[in-house]
Formats: structure tokens, C-alpha cells, sequence
């Protein structure tokens, strides 16, 4: 099992502007345009730019339009995580469409299914475990 590629994707891109972002000087302009964020992390130009904005809207990166263009964090690394990142392209994170709350069981009743209550106890600490990871600890080990 795997996250799906975009999610992938956009965790690469964002560790990248994460190492941008520690390694700026006191100005704080310092700015990438996506070809050199596509050729750092060897994510297709076409698909940089797909993700990306989906970053900008999630608020977690800004764009600049012109000359002096490109992208960078909205916010400080350490106030991003890997759930907030992989939900941003994908959505919510749920092991299984059964502990969705609008998914129909078959079993009867639902709530003593014992498949959703494994479901969701997976559920729950997946999330927890991708809240404990910020961009800030990912971009301090490898940039």
C-alpha cells in the first residue's frame, strides 16, 4: 500500500521550499520558480504546477506572479505536516471508505462491524503518527 503519487509529489515540493525557506537570509525573498522546484525534486514541470496549486489554495504555499516570481511557504515549516500535506491533494486520510461517515455498511448493525472499528483505530493512528512530522524536522535531516 502506498500514498498515491501526488501525494508524493507534493511532499517532495514542499520539502523543497521547506529547504528554501531555512536556508534564506534575514530578507526572507528568496523565492522558487517551478522549473527549478520541478528539476530539485525531478517532478514533471506539467505536474509541479498541477500540485502546486492545490498547495496555494490550501494556504500551506504562496505564489508570485512577474519577473521576480515563483513560490514559496505561506507559513514556517514547522506549522506544516505530512497529514496536512497528503490531505491538501487527496482529502481527508481514511484507511478504508468504511469509517467514512457517510459510507453505507453491509453489516448490520454498522456500528459493531468489526472491520470499521479496526479501520478506524488505523485510522486514527496514521493520522496521529503523520501530525508528528513537520517540515521543519524533515528539511533539518535531509536538504
Amino acid at each position: 500500500m502506498h500514498i498515491n503519487l501526488e501525494s508524493d509529489y507534493a511532499v517532495r515540493l514542499v520539502h523543497c521550499l521547506a529547504c528554501e525557506y531555512l536556508s534564506e537570509d534575514a530578507s526572507g525573498e528568496h523565492r522558487l520558480d517551478a522549473q527549478t522546484i520541478s528539476e530539485r525534486t525531478a517532478v514533471s514541470l506539467r505536474f509541479t504546477l498541477k500540485i502546486m496549486r492545490k498547495l496555494v489554495s490550501a494556504g500551506f504555499v504562496k505564489s508570485y506572479r512577474g519577473a521576480h516570481g515563483g513560490y514559496r511557504l505561506a507559513k514556517p515549516p514547522r506549522d506544516i505536516t505530512l497529514r496536512q500535506v497528503i490531505e491538501a491533494v487527496e482529502g481527508p486520510y481514511r484507511f478504508s471508505r468504511c469509517v467514512d461517515d457517510d459510507y453505507i455498511c453491509d453489516c448490520s448493525p454498522p456500528d459493531v462491524c468489526a472491520f470499521r472499528a479496526a479501520f478506524d483505530e488505523v485510522t486514527r493512528l496514521v493520522i496521529k503518527k503523520l501530525d508528528e512530522y513537520n517540515f521543519d524536522m524533515l528539511a533539518s535531516k535531509n536538504c
